[in-house]
């Protein structure tokens, strides 16, 4: 799987601006994060790509208003991934892992279903437009027939299960 850079011409996805920041916050307070809102126009700390994509510093994600939705997702499950040592030292790059990575936009999609008017079909149709790339071509392709090793690995950590319903005990 590779990440891409943002395309030149952004695509047409959703935006956290699109959906109630409260909403977004509580998802990845869930897991101990903090999602922090960056000023229009203003540098998101922490950001590997550049803006708009999401930035992460520790317990950190920060966005703006026009950060597409499924690179906050992105960047969150990268530390939602990680053990709280390695969390608490990232800083803009959270890994370099191929089984973290791919663990990371399975999470991702999986997480999507928590936010409401998005789920993991909107948040697949995002992320193929968006230019992620997979073995087996379609975001969904790699979901449903190729991505064993992803959810070996997340089960492995108890992280199949979302939590949706209630806060996360630290």
């Amino acid at each position: 799987m590779n990440t891409p850079a943002p395309p030149s011409a952004e695509p047409e996805v959703l935006r956290v601006r699109d959906r109630v920041f409260a909403d977004l916050a509580d998802l990845l307070a869930r897991y101990d994060l903090r999602l922090h809102q960056v000023a229009d126009g203003e540098k998101i700390p922490g950001s590997f790509w550049g803006e708009p994509e999401a930035g992460v510093i520790a317990d950190n994600v920060y966005v703006r208003g026009d950060t597409p939705l499924h690179s906050m997702l992105h960047e969150a499950c990268h530390l939602i991934v990680l053990p709280p040592e390695r969390r608490a030292a990232v800083h803009t790059d959270a890994t370099d892992s191929d089984i973290e990575e791919d663990a990371t936009c399975y999470l991702q999609i999986l997480l999507a279903d928590g936010i409401p008017g998005v789920g993991r079909e909107r948040l697949m149709a995002d992320m193929d437009a968006w230019g992620y790339s997979f073995r087996l071509g379609t975001t969904r392709d790699w979901f449903e027939g190729d991505a064993e090793d992803a959810r070996q690995w997340l089960g492995e950590r108890d992280l199949l299960a979302p939590r949706f319903g209630q806060r996360h005990a630290a």
